[in-house]
């Protein structure tokens, strides 16, 4: 027979071993480090200019960032800052080469589905790479207890109050006191205050926004990150639930966004947990944009469909049942998106099962499956052994073809996820003009 003890005895051995993976992948002090760019990779895939224009404008401007020089003298690198000073300062044929950036608030999209193995971390991973390629300034949150996200961003020493469950709490408590404090006679309040709150809650509840985000070796990168401990959240916010009927529980991350300044960042990505719990539905309706990954065969498409089913109901209930909490915390019911998405992952184009499982999700869902599958390379296979994206990934450390492939396969999702972002933004502005 087996126990509790045998659970927490294989989990010994294995962040044993994850320690030891983390050790040979990263560096001797486990500290993630980013690669530098060459100039063949920044003229071909992020400014879009002939390498041969980019060596001239450094050229004829030496106080342009130049790079470090390979010893032989024929290839420059350059750091991710270093880059971005270039995008600021160069032009090209009269256009500066930053990216679009509307006014308003930053975009937010959820990376969601809960089968798992359908690749959420490797989508959202990749997406928040590429958007700070592209010169975006991005926000990744980790909803998922597993931490995979926040492991593959090199952070490994994570506290549970530090995480989503942490935003939780300090919206509880925050919450609380709206609540109390709306009532002319404290004592008429059928809720109590955050001073009656559990211990724990309360020291949470001290913290200030930007104690939650995190730096990571990306410096346009932060994120709010996830660990084992975080699993509890669940339970907690049952338990917080029944504690304080009047907290509008599934608004707490939207909240928590809000209180950040508009120009903090550009994008935020949510990695979810593959279930409907308190997390993903606190991203879904902190949410502008679901993005729903699948994988090309039947299961992948059946549970895809069960989790559209379930997060519907589970919205549709939310706003029948408590419209008049969320009427008193300003959350406008129903919850709305600006875009769904269901992006096919680990696809083989030369697959016929594939292509069968591809023509069938667009019979369904038409227009709002991706037309740029992610597909199954030998690259993005070593993306999760290595924990790096194919950004991340050295092009020398294989053949320059197969990183290339691997790198346009997931350039042509950004460039499509790019687009809807960009729409969502108009409608958002258009959106605040009306309110």
């Amino acid at each position: 027979m087996r126990d509790h003890t045998d659970l927490q005895s294989m989990n010994e051995r294995s962040l044993a071993q994850q320690t030891a993976v983390r050790r040979a992948t990263f560096s001797p002090s486990e500290v993630k480090t980013l690669r530098p760019f060459s100039i063949w990779e920044m003229s071909q895939f992020m400014f879009d200019i002939p390498a041969d224009t980019l060596r001239k404008k450094l050229a004829d401007d030496p106080s342009l960032p130049q790079g470090e020089v390979e010893e032989d003298g024929r290839q420059r690198w350059f750091t991710l800052d270093e880059l971005n000073e270039l995008r600021r300062r160069l032009r090209f044929r009269g256009k500066d080469l930053m990216p679009e950036r509307p006014d308003g608030r930053a975009i937010r999209v959820a990376v969601s589905n809960f089968k798992g193995g359908v690749g959420k971390t490797v989508v959202a991973q990749h997406l928040a790479h590429a958007a700070a390629l592209d010169g975006y300034r991005v926000l990744v949150i980790d909803f998922d207890p597993q931490a995979t996200l926040t492991h593959s961003m090199g952070l490994t020493e994570v506290k549970e109050w530090n995480t989503v469950w942490g935003v939780m709490c300090r919206d509880l408590c925050r919450e609380a006191d709206r609540i109390m404090d709306s009532y002319d006679d404290p004592d008429d309040c059928p809720y109590p205050a955050s001073d009656e709150l559990p211990q724990d809650v309360q020291s949470i509840g001290a913290q200030r926004a930007q104690d939650f985000i995190q730096k990571t070796c990306w410096p346009t990168i932060d994120l709010i990150p996830s660990c084992a401990n975080a699993a509890f959240v669940e339970f907690a916010s049952a338990q917080y639930r029944s504690l304080h009927k009047a907290w509008s529980f599934f608004g707490c991350v939207s909240r928590y966004l809000d209180e950040l300044p508009q120009d903090q960042y550009d994008l935020i990505i949510f990695d979810c947990p593959p279930a409907i719990g308190y997390q993903s539905l606190n991203a879904a309706f902190a949410a502008d944009i679901l993005y729903v990954p699948s994988g090309p065969g039947y299961w992948e498409y059946d549970s895809t469909t069960s989790y559209l089913g379930q997060l519907g109901d589970a919205m549709e209930e939310i706003s029948t049942g408590f419209a008049g909490l969320a009427e008193d915390a300003s959350i406008t019911l129903p919850k709305q998106f600006f875009d769904v998405r269901l992006l096919m992952t680990r696809f083989e184009a030369g697959n016929p099962l594939h292509g069968a499982m591809m023509e069938a999700f667009r019979n369904v869902f038409g227009a709002d499956v991706c037309q740029n599958p992610i597909e199954m390379t030998r690259a993005v296979e070593q993306s999760g052994r290595f924990q790096k994206s194919v950004y991340e990934q050295d092009y020398r450390e294989m053949t320059r073809e197969t990183w290339k492939r691997a790198r346009q396969s997931f350039d042509r999702a950004y460039g499509e996820f790019k687009d809807t972002v960009l729409t969502a933004w108009a409608q958002n502005a258009t959106k605040v003009e009306d309110e």
